[in-house]
């Protein structure tokens, strides 16, 4: 299922969810196994990642600030590619993201993209559809302490 999805018919930028890391699993419950994927004329790649609960909450309040015309970091973390979204490029006049691996690959990847004006209301949608298949299930009641919400 699809978290984040932007294309222009020339450069594709996906977040695609998978589904649970350890289901049934107390503490790696919620986790969720994910890919990026890159496609352009030039370059097509993937990346595999994983998503936690305040991962999607900080994507969510990534939407907002993209919303307000700011540029994004995204997930502020040291495990996963690090995704850049400019709501406005000036060089380019567009959208742009950009996707850095820097952690195992080294490589980097910046695709400007001609979205169309309802980019942002389709990303929300997405990231609604994402909680809903995979809720929250587990509740963390003190540092290091899990249990079943009920």
């Amino acid at each position: 299922m699809e978290l984040i999805s932007l294309s222009d018919g020339d450069n594709c930028f996906r977040v695609r969810v998978l589904g649970r890391r350890s289901p049934g699993v107390l503490h790696l419950h919620d986790q969720l196994d994910a890919e990026v994927l890159v496609t352009s004329s030039f370059v097509s790649g993937r990346l595999a990642m994983c998503l936690s609960p305040s991962d999607l909450e900080d994507w969510s309040r990534a939407l907002d600030l993209l919303a307000a015309g700011q540029d994004i970091c995204w997930p502020d973390d040291d495990h996963s590619p690090e995704i850049r979204i400019q709501p406005w490029n000036e060089e380019h006049e567009t959208v742009a993201v950009r996707v850095e691996d820097l952690g195992s690959s080294c490589v980097s990847v910046f695709l400007p993209m001609g979205l169309e004006e309802d980019w942002l209301d389709e990303q929300r949608m997405l990231l609604g559809r994402v909680l809903e298949q995979w809720p929250r299930e587990v509740l963390e009641s003190s540092p290091g302490v899990y249990e079943w919400r009920r």
